[in-house]
């Protein structure tokens, strides 16, 4: 599933394409995807100006003047393009927005476990009431050392799946919160209480670094990610630990080791973390 990094690559990538433009036409080619594309056909989606395109968590918020927007949300395998609207639709392209430039954009998702929502939002800029349920965003500066101290407190889960925990801080899935534990050099299985302030701090300089270095490359590509142009990210060069079970540490040699948490995999080296 894209994580944070990967939804600001395509996010960053639609905005010129799509900002002060107009949607004139929506078609879908199936009833639903996660949920039923039935919304879609709202008169007020269409002719109305494009106002913003953000991200919030791994969703994509577009916003038009009117204050409608739409919520996207890529699931395991989605993809979305920018491409003329003489191009030929590619099997699973189940939505295409045209532009009043000739462009189309179109929402690739082979297992439909994406969505596209549409809402209508209380103030320009404002966060979609279906989103209410998100916690801080791990680059913005509400997420510090002490706001990880205090929410691991009275914790007896594991530290990785308490910052993969959208309540708490949103995005950092299982790629990226290994790498950062691996950075920090905290075991993902440690209990979240366990640790310290000063920890607390390290972790979050790691998860904030890592983010910016991903999106800096366009993402990790492991399997079905690509951005808007069809490119892979490259972010998948510079995993330390993910996926690297029974290979060699990079840092001191030993071999890295794998448990489950959460029913994830998550690689470890039993010598640098602690």
């Amino acid at each position: 599933m894209p994580e944070l990094p990967e939804v600001e690559t395509v996010k960053n990538a639609l905005s010129p394409h799509l900002q002060d433009h107009v949607f004139t036409r929506i078609e879908t080619h199936i009833g639903q995807m996660r949920y039923s594309l039935a919304p879609l056909y709202d008169k007020e989606l269409r002719n109305a100006k494009i106002t913003d395109i953000r991200r919030r968590g791994r969703y994509i918020v577009i916003e038009l003047a009117n204050l409608k927007a739409f919520i996207i949300h890529l699931g395991m395998s989605g993809s979305i393009r920018i491409v003329e609207e003489t191009a030929e639709r590619k099997k699973h392209e189940h939505v295409i927005w045209y532009l009043d430039n000739g462009m189309t954009m179109r929402f690739d998702c082979p297992r439909r476990f994406g969505f596209v929502k549409v809402c209508k939002l209380k103030v320009v800029g404002a966060d979609p009431k279906e989103l209410s349920h998100l916690g801080v965003e791990p680059l913005k500066k509400e997420f510090d050392g002490a706001y990880l101290y205090e929410a691991t407190r009275k914790r007896t889960g594991s530290i990785k799946n308490l910052i993969m925990n959208n309540a708490i801080v949103v995005g950092v899935g299982n790629i990226y919160a290994t790498e950062a534990l691996f950075a920090s050099g905290i075991k993902p299985m440690r209990k979240a209480s366990s640790l310290t302030k000063s920890q607390c701090d390290d972790l979050v300089k790691a998860i904030k670094a890592i983010l910016l270095r991903s999106i800096e490359a366009g993402g990790t590509t492991i399997a079905d990610y690509k951005s808007v142009d069809g490119s892979e990210g490259k972010f998948v060069h510079e995993l330390k630990v993910y996926g690297k079970k029974d290979q060699s540490c990079p840092v001191c040699g030993s071999e890295i080791e794998m448990t489950r948490l959460g029913g994830r995999s998550s690689c470890y080296c039993p010598k640098c973390q602690r």
